[in-house]
This record gives C-alpha cells, sequence and structure tokens, in this order.
C-alpha cells in the first residue's frame, strides 16, 4: 500500500512538471503570434569631445543632441508623423536645383536597422526615390521593422524580389538589377542612380551629389571606377564559383568559357553612379544580359559587372577611357596603409576599415560622395559625429526655412545646463 501511495505521488508530481512545461510552451506560442514591439533605439549618447566642425557662436555654449529618440513601438501602432518629425527625416525640398534634378537609390541592408535609420534619414529627401533590398535570410522582425518604416514615405519601398545574399555572390549582384528592375517602373523621373549598402554614410550633401554629378567630367558619364582586370583578378572569372546556402561563395575548379561578345572583364568598384539611360540598357540590351547571364557563376562579379558595361561603345553614357576616376567612396583598404592613407584607428573586416571617430578628418579632407564602412555598435562616436556634422551642412545650405525637427543638434548655453544640472 506504501509503495502505491508512492508510485501515485510521483505520478502527480510529473504530471504536475508535465502541465507547468506546456504551459510554458502554450503561452510563449502565445506570445509569438501576437504584435511584438520592435524594440531600437537612435543612439543616445553625448556628442564626443573629439567631434569637431559644429562651430559655436560662444565659448559659453555648446552643442547637444536632439536626435535621442527611443525607438520602440508595437506594430500595430505605428505612428508616421512622429516618425517623421521625432527622428528628424527632413520632409521637403531643400532647393529649386535639387528639387529639379531626383535620384533614385539602392541600398541593400540585412542588418543594424538604426544603422539604416541614420543612413536613410540622411539621404532622405522627398524629392528622390529609394529602393532597400533587404536579404531574404534576415530575421522577421527585422525585415518586418523595414517595412513598416518604408511605409510612412511615399517615395520609400522594398524591392519586389529579395535574394538570398551571400558575401561575393552573385545574389549581390542580383539585388541591384532587382531594384533597378523596381526603379525603372517608377513614375519618378529621377536622373541617376546610387547604390549603397547598410554601413555607407555621406559625405556630400544632397546638394553637393547632384553638383558633382553634373559637373562637365560626369553631366552625362556614369560612374563606375575601375581598370582592365589584372591578372590577380582573372581567377574570379576564370574559374567556375558556386554559392552556398546563400551564405558564401567556393570554386568548383572549372574553367569558364570566354565572356560574352568578345567582351574585355574589367576589375573596379562595386559602387556606381549610373544614368537612367544606363539602367534601360542594363535592363533590356543583348550584350548586358549575356554578360550577367555569364557573370552568375563568377567571384564578385558586381566587382567587374557595372565596370565593364561602362567601357562598352554603344552603352549610354560609357566612359571608354575611365579608370579609377570618381570620387565615389572613401574606403580605407588595409593593403593601402602608407600610401592612400596612414592606418584605421578602428579595426579591419575583410580588409576594410570600420572607422573610429579618429578617422574623421581624413575622411572629410576626402569629401568622397559617401564613406565606407560604420558600425553604429563597434565604433558609436564615429557616425554619431558624422551625422551632426552632415546634417549641419546639409541645413546651412537649405534655401527654404529651416523646421526645427530637422535638426539633430541644438546650441545650448554651458552655464544654464549647469546651473539645471
Amino acid at each position: 500500500m506504501l509503495q502505491l501511495e508512492s508510485a501515485k505521488c510521483s505520478f502527480l508530481f510529473c504530471l504536475g512538471i508535465c502541465i507547468l512545461i506546456c504551459s510554458v510552451i502554450y503561452f510563449n506560442a502565445k506570445n509569438s503570434e501576437a504584435p511584438r514591439a520592435l524594440n531600437r533605439s537612435i543612439s543616445c549618447q553625448s556628442l564626443p569631445a573629439t567631434c569637431q566642425g559644429l562651430p559655436s557662436s560662444s565659448p559659453s555654449t555648446r552643442w547637444e543632441r536632439t536626435a535621442c529618440r527611443d525607438f520602440s513601438y508595437s506594430e500595430d501602432a505605428l505612428n508616421c508623423s512622429w516618425m517623421q518629425t521625432e527622428l528628424h527625416f527632413i520632409m521637403e525640398p531643400l532647393s529649386q536645383e535639387e528639387e529639379d534634378y531626383p535620384l533614385a537609390f539602392i541600398i541593400t541592408i540585412h542588418k543594424e536597422f538604426e544603422m539604416f535609420v541614420r543612413l536613410l534619414r540622411a539621404i532622405y529627401v522627398p524629392q528622390n526615390i529609394y529602393c532597400i533590398h533587404v536579404d531574404a535570410k534576415a530575421p522577421k522582425d527585422y525585415k518586418d521593422s523595414v517595412r513598416k518604416l518604408a511605409g510612412c514615405f511615399p517615395n520609400v519601398f522594398l524591392a519586389s524580389i529579395s535574394e538570398k545574399v551571400a558575401y561575393a555572390g552573385f545574389s549581390r549582384l542580383k539585388a541591384d538589377i532587382n531594384c533597378m528592375q523596381d526603379l525603372a517602373r517608377s513614375p519618378v523621373k529621377w536622373r541617376k542612380v546610387i547604390n549603397l549598402c547598410g554601413q555607407d554614410f555621406p559625405i556630400m550633401s544632397n546638394l553637393e551629389l547632384i553638383r558633382y554629378m553634373q559637373e562637365a567630367e560626369w553631366r552625362d558619364r556614369n560612374m563606375t571606377p575601375g581598370i582592365k582586370q589584372p591578372k590577380s583578378m582573372q581567377h574570379r572569372t576564370q574559374i567556375q564559383h558556386v554559392e552556398i546556402n546563400g551564405v558564401y561563395v567556393a570554386p568548383r575548379k572549372r574553367r569558364k568559357n570566354l565572356p560574352p561578345h568578345n567582351l574585355q572583364i574589367y576589375f573596379g568598384t562595386a559602387y556606381y553612379a549610373l544614368t537612367r539611360a544606363f539602367v534601360d540598357y542594363v535592363l533590356n540590351s543583348s550584350v548586358a544580359k549575356d554578360l550577367l547571364e555569364w557573370s552568375k557563376d563568377t567571384y564578385s562579379p558586381d566587382e567587374h559587372y557595372w565596370v565593364t558595361l561602362n567601357h562598352v561603345i554603344d552603352a549610354p553614357g560609357s566612359n571608354i577611357e575611365g579608370e579609377w576616376e570618381g570620387n565615389i567612396r572613401a574606403i580605407k583598404w588595409k593593403d593601402q596603409e602608407g600610401t592612400a592613407h596612414q592606418g584605421c584607428k578602428g579595426h579591419y573586416v575583410r580588409d576594410i576599415c570600420i572607422y573610429a571617430v579618429e578617422d574623421l578628418p581624413w575622411i572629410i579632407e576626402k569629401n568622397s560622395m559617401f564613406a565606407n564602412k560604420f558600425e553604429s555598435t563597434s565604433f558609436p562616436e564615429a557616425l554619431d559625429c558624422l551625422e551632426q556634422l552632415h546634417r549641419y551642412k546639409v541645413l546651412q545650405q537649405a534655401m527654404v526655412p529651416i523646421k526645427p525637427s530637422w535638426q539633430l543638434a541644438t546650441e545650448v548655453n554651458i552655464s544654464s545646463v549647469t546651473v539645471a544640472g
């Protein structure tokens, strides 16, 4: 009888544990079905002391950030008016000159939502158009966050087709092509298209961008810096490669056929500024389509595709004599230490510098269109400082009255702050 009672107690104890476990599983499942709060935050750190460039009108004043907001909301309660105002988006054209020359942007992203918001905020104006390609592998809450943000702006949209992007894979090139197809159908009469990744940040203002691209050298030309493919890079296009699970690219040890149409292959940057006529050529010409098909099993095809087509004599806006001209990116490559720059003050990832705030003087002196790369987690001060300098310049150049919500920093009296503290 004692054994029976003991067995009964053991059974009830196990039953209780099972009920508890099932309850936890049930409530977790219920919570995952409900709209989840997307907890994001725009950096609230003070401006670093090494951030110089914002002029003070008096020794007794200093600049304090206004762009310090928690970016937390429920998917079913997003207020777009709050988003535009409290996150300091500029919702009016800042000059007639800019309004008359709309640009298109392609932004490919997969991580760091805060970084994406700050990049979009820096380059956003209502006359431009923005295609956002989110890696198909990105987490659902990340995709939802981007989709909700884009939904607050009539000229921002997600690419109709998303790729599983692999580093150095054909999928990276295809992501840009997908956006170009969407942009070609847009009613916005954009003049040139610029591609960005989520770790880029602008150096030039929108006004400076359009003026630079309308200089005599670039007015009717594409900007695709690069040279004839050197021998050290020929393995990329002479040997077949394959993408593995949308993560990385591996060689197959099989030789490729020669390029179509007897094309000379070039090597250059994956970044560009292209005329609309050239984009139409990319999407419709047999030469471009055949090169795209041939490039499917090459390594990092975005570093040969654009620059090769830009050396085809029949391509609109082609620059057949062009080499590395075009101040399109400020990048510190590790193998250029001692020549192009004096070292990375942050750290290198895949031989590219992740900038620290001490790198900013070099970046500002270069005055490229954009700089790459930034991380808001590793070296937040670099992005904080550059963001403030960029917005200050943008507002200084504006030809319309400045709205308070457009400012990312305000000048305050030091003594009043001290007393209040």
